[in-house]
């Protein structure tokens, strides 16, 4: 008997624009081993390489990888496993990486975009689970979407599918993320505070800083700040009114909102819910449930995880 057995576990990873995470995790979901890094965009993608061939080299010292999943913040060729590009950090445009992490972990490959990813880990261990037809939207620094039908991704052509934050809102071509992404509600807090310094609002140092000022929002709608609820109601009002068309064209058993927007938390998701059957045809009542995502940070390694465990060898991306 070998004094250093190995354990066959799944590798699970996330490549965002800030953070790398990665998970080791059995068959059943467990989760055994676990880092987050974060990511420096001076040293753009050769620099989160690096970082990878490093948690690889620390997940073999333990662990026998059997299949690799990734979600990737970017546009990607889940056929190819080349990335299209990343909005965020240099140098990945055309990079094969399900190619290059095949010969880091000596396994079979699987990429997605992280809304996608996501999407399809909060219907397989999340809000969604237990949902026929689940669709997901995640608001952060961007906005995407995901939707999964009978545990399922919905795939359209290779150039993607899903993209809410792209959604057009208005007849001028504004967009959802646009509109309503993390930098542009920090954009709406830090306008109504020049606007109205006399407001809770601006009492909580919303000026400290430039960036993620929408982290005010709930502490101030707390404190019953009508600034804030005005934007509340600006952002939900755009939210619910995109929701309705994913309604009109899919009607989900359920809707799902993540990301770091979401953390506002319950005012945001009533909000949103309580706009909706204005929206939508009376046809189609009763609405969709609208909640919050269930796994936090762990949405898109999770999703990762739930996508390797539905391939098989016949659809690898490498």
């Amino acid at each position: 008997m070998e004094l250093n057995q190995k354990t066959e576990a799944y590798l699970a990873i996330e490549i965002g624009g800030t953070k790398l995470q990665w998970m080791v995790c059995s068959e059943n979901a467990e989760i055994l081993k676990r880092g987050r890094l974060k990511i420096d965009k001076a040293r753009g993608a050769e620099g989160i390489q690096a970082q990878l061939s490093a948690c690889v080299e620390e997940v073999q010292l333990d662990f026998i990888i059997l299949k690799t999943g990734v979600g990737f913040g970017g546009p990607v060729n889940r056929w190819s496993g080349v990335i299209g590009e990343s909005h965020q950090i240099e140098g990945w445009t055309g990079f094969p990486l399900a190619e290059w992490l095949q010969g880091q972990t000596q396994s079979p490959v699987y990429i997605e975009n992280d809304a996608n990813t996501a999407a399809l880990g909060e219907a397989t261990y999340g809000a969604g689970r237990g949902y026929r037809t689940v669709f997901y939207t995640t608001l952060g620094s961007g906005i995407g979407g995901g939707l999964v039908q009978d545990g399922n991704l919905y795939y359209g052509r290779e150039q993607g599918e899903s993209e809410m934050g792209h959604l057009r809102i208005d007849k001028s071509g504004k967009t959802l993320e646009q509109a309503c992404s993390g930098w542009a509600v920090d954009l709406k807090v830090r306008e109504a505070v020049l606007q109205y310094p006399d407001s809770i609002l601006a009492d909580l140092d919303t000026q400290a800083e430039t960036g993620g000022e929408a982290r005010f929002l709930l502490p101030a709608l707390l404190k019953g700040c009508p600034v804030a609820r005005e934007i509340l109601d600006d952002v939900t009002s755009t939210l619910a009114l995109a929701a309705s068309h994913v309604i009109h064209l899919f009607n989900p058993d359920i809707l799902i909102f993540g990301g770091g927007l979401s953390l506002i938390g319950e005012p945001l998701r009533k909000g949103i819910s309580e706009k909706l059957p204005a929206l939508v045809l009376k046809a189609f009542a009763p609405m969709p449930g609208v909640v919050l995502a269930g796994l936090g940070e762990d949405v898109v390694p999770m999703g990762a995880l739930a996508m390797v465990l539905a391939k098989n060898e016949n659809n690898i991306n490498v």
